[in-house]
């Protein structure tokens, strides 16, 4: 199969080559011809295929467990799913992914690549779904996201994850629920039971300055999830919350983003300096979806990049 991606990406490269009368041939140009010659793109699916298939073999993924108190667990609650790696033995890493989608959407099983992505990588992944808007608001979420917390240190062993290495991580929606339940004390009230949190385009940051120019409505269930009440206002914005004892944050955003989700996450990293003058902020040129999209592509630099944030915390 290697060798077949390699005929291919030759075959590509020698026609763009003859089309262009160029000596240069970037990697973007490359696969943007593969897709536009028809013929070649099956072979190069096949072969992106066959990449997420030795993905998903070199992981073991354990699907919807309850991660909440038997007295208030239900069908109709979330449950998470866990990617490991095959030999992983009680030591390696452990990252909890929360997924976004505006409070009001988004399901776990979406996410497999990213907890594959992970797994191959070494790291113990947990996926937990949570209580969508109108059904739950802001604060609803944010305590099951503390009780995935909770459930993953306590449980994580028996599925070959370090207890004492819990990594926090969320993209949109879910970046905001991943930083309020770890760092206001009203759900968590133990940050050091996560070593680290990576903000990917979070939205939320602030939401009380935000709210306060544009109040809630009922589009998009804002105001089931954030009610009307400013007091929720401030507690559901981890801004204020930010202090000596915060784990130590990475943040990632979009150039391209929504410029809301920009403007606050530019906010929130000058207070976060006020604590950790040296917490990285990257800023990539990308769309707000394509922040989590990038973790479809096996070789994305996000993996090594978050690894890298993940091993520098003792």
């Amino acid at each position: 199969m290697i060798r077949m991606l390699g005929i291919l990406l030759f075959a590509t490269a020698k026609n763009i080559h003859n089309d262009r009368q160029s000596h240069f041939i970037s990697v973007k140009d490359l696969f943007i011809a593969i897709f536009e010659r028809k013929i070649m793109r099956p072979i190069f699916l096949l072969f992106l295929g066959c990449a997420f298939l030795f993905s998903s073999c070199s992981s073991l993924k354990y699907k919807d467990i309850n991660y909440l108190e038997q007295d208030y667990a239900s069908t109709t609650l979330p449950h998470l799913n866990i990617f490991r790696p095959k030999k992983a033995e009680g030591k390696n890493d452990v990252l909890i992914f929360v997924h976004g989608g505006d409070w009001n959407s988004g399901n776990k099983n979406t996410y497999g690549f990213f907890g594959r992505g992970f797994a191959k990588r070494g790291v113990v992944t947990v996926i937990p779904d949570y209580t969508l808007s109108p059904r739950a608001d802001y604060d609803t979420m944010a305590q099951q996201v503390a009780e995935a917390i909770k459930w993953t240190s306590e449980n994580i062993k028996d599925y070959g994850g370090d207890p004492q290495r819990i990594f926090i991580t969320g993209h949109s929606a879910g970046g905001h629920l991943a930083a309020l339940a770890t760092m206001n004390p009203k759900y968590l009230n133990d940050s050091t039971m996560v070593k680290g949190i990576i903000l990917n385009d979070a939205g939320g940051l602030d939401i009380y300055s935000y709210l306060q120019n544009y109040p809630p409505t009922q589009s998009n269930n804002y105001l089931s999830t954030w009610t009307k009440e400013k007091q929720n206002w401030k507690e559901a914005s981890p801004i204020y919350f930010l202090d000596k004892d915060t784990p130590p944050i990475m943040m990632y955003v979009g150039s391209k983003t929504y410029p809301a989700i920009f403007k606050y996450n530019e906010l929130f990293n000058l207070e976060l300096k006020n604590y950790d003058p040296d917490a990285p902020f990257i800023v990539l040129d990308k769309k707000h979806k394509a922040m989590i999209k990038q973790y479809l592509w096996p070789w994305s630099k996000r993996f090594d990049e978050v690894l890298k944030f993940m091993n520098a915390q003792e």
